[in-house]
């Protein structure tokens, strides 16, 4: 895990190269690739985005673009669609997204998947793209490396903050659960619910089990605060003034904490 500015980054190295999930903004590339280059010295073969933020995917033309793409492997799409650099994988619906209307310009997913679940064998390992539907975002990915045991999380789960739900981009309160939930049949604690799969999240800390299962109970506590609320006809200025994140915003930051109950009351009202 590389931590920076735009979150973190999940870097696996072995036979193949290198493969590099989210390599956070365009102004922190050339350091993303400076601290990649001393895990190893072999090229970027492989980009993931699990999500469609900037601050996921900006540094793609440049992470992307100083690699190369493994010959032998499912490679049509960068073959055809790439400048020669390593392929990015995503979700469709990011592509969709950051090809359309307000997108960026470059930087584009060239192999996305639609399906819940993506394999892909690299570095002498299963990789997983599982995709959380309708959480985030629509678009969002949790990646698995099986051998090793972790987990690249994205925006799913984000330790050190209040989950951001992008009503515009198809994300849900209800979905952002689901995903949780999802994870956390993913996960295997060691020993007293401790330790065992590492969860690599968007932004904060290096978690595992314990630090999912906790952070899905508050999400899960606020949704139904909120619901409870909502089903007594208050309007939204009515449930930001009975804080139902009260006894949470010392952890996650009250400022935050009304952006976040805006959001689940809209997600909630629709």
């Amino acid at each position: 895990m590389i931590a920076g500015p735009g979150g973190n980054t999940t870097v696996q190295v072995g036979r193949d190269g290198v493969l590099v999930v989210d390599p956070q903004t365009t102004a922190v590339s050339q350091p993303i690739l400076a601290e990649i280059g001393k895990l190893s010295p072999a090229p970027i073969r492989y980009v993931i985005n699990t999500t469609l933020d900037a601050d996921h995917v900006g540094g793609n033309q440049a992470v992307a673009g100083s690699g190369q793409t493994l010959a032998g492997g499912n490679t049509r799409a960068a073959t055809v669609y790439s400048s020669g650099g390593a392929p990015i994988y995503a979700h469709e619906n990011v592509l969709k997204r950051l090809s359309g209307e307000g997108g960026v310009a470059s930087g584009w997913p060239t192999d996305t998947y639609f399906v819940d679940q993506k394999d892909l064998f690299i570095n002498g390992e299963p990789v997983q793209l599982i995709h959380a539907q309708a959480a985030h975002t629509d678009g969002d990915t949790m990646v698995v490396f099986r051998r090793t045991d972790v987990v690249s999380a994205g925006d799913v789960f984000t330790p050190d903050r209040y989950p951001v739900i992008d009503l515009q981009r198809g994300g849900s309160i209800n979905g952002l659960i689901a995903g949780l939930n999802q994870l956390l049949r993913i996960t295997v604690p060691e020993f007293n619910q401790q330790g065992g799969t590492l969860v690599v999240p968007g932004h904060g800390r290096l978690s595992d089990e314990a630090d999912v299962a906790d952070y899905r109970d508050m999400v899960t506590i606020v949704r139904d605060r909120i619901q409870d609320l909502v089903k007594r006809k208050m309007t939204l200025e009515q449930v930001k003034a009975a804080r139902p994140t009260f006894d949470y915003d010392g952890i996650y930051g009250a400022q935050k904490g009304a952006e976040f109950i805006e959001q689940v009351y809209r997600s909630l009202a629709r």
